[in-house]
């Protein structure tokens, strides 16, 4: 079988310019980070695959973002006797394949991707403590209300019955009790 694996970091994203055009039997896409393994459609994949299919991914970013992960899946894919191509990259992988070019390859471009990856992160942080200096950053906005379930509380009203009449958990609401009690 054509399998393809895509892969975009959120449920906004597009993902149709991945491996448009390659003919596929099946189609696996996954709309989370690939920060690490744990993503529903690459777990299910990884499940059905069987010895003689093809995997296909755009790109060796859509299959993981970080090298150790990276060359883990190759491994997985491979051993179970199915192939595995990097279309823009151009690079295929099989169990008998031992090709040390083509490993040089994978482990360099899937290092640029986890460097890409890590100086990405290092930006938005700088990003987000100058705009905290600047006081323009105050973070994401309160989910809970923080003054309501203080009123509940001195009420008498238990903390379980807090928790759902305002629809959130428990400690979550003995979390604000505490902070809101003076240090002693």
């Amino acid at each position: 079988m054509e399998i393809g694996y895509i892969r975009v970091s959120t449920v906004e994203q597009n993902t149709a310019r991945q491996l448009e055009g390659v003919v596929l039997d099946r189609e696996y896409t996954d709309k989370c980070s690939g920060k690490d393994t744990n993503r529903p459609q690459l777990t299910i994949m990884l499940q059905n695959l069987r010895s003689g299919d093809t995997v296909h991914v755009h790109d060796i970013s859509r299959m993981a973002r970080n090298i150790g992960d990276l060359l883990d899946l190759v491994k997985t894919i491979t051993n179970q006797g199915v192939t595995i191509r990097f279309h823009k990259e151009g690079l295929t992988f099989t169990a008998n394949d031992n090709d040390p070019m083509q490993k040089l390859m994978l482990t360099m471009l899937g290092a640029v991707y986890e460097f890409e990856k890590d100086m990405m992160l290092e930006r938005q942080r700088e990003g987000i403590a100058i705009a905290k200096a600047a006081g323009k950053y105050k973070g994401r906005k309160p989910s809970v209300d923080r003054k309501k379930v203080l009123e509940l509380l001195e009420a008498k009203m238990s903390i379980r019955k807090v928790a759902a009449q305002l629809g959130i958990a428990s400690s979550t609401v003995q979390l604000i009790k505490k902070e809101s009690q003076p240090k002693a």
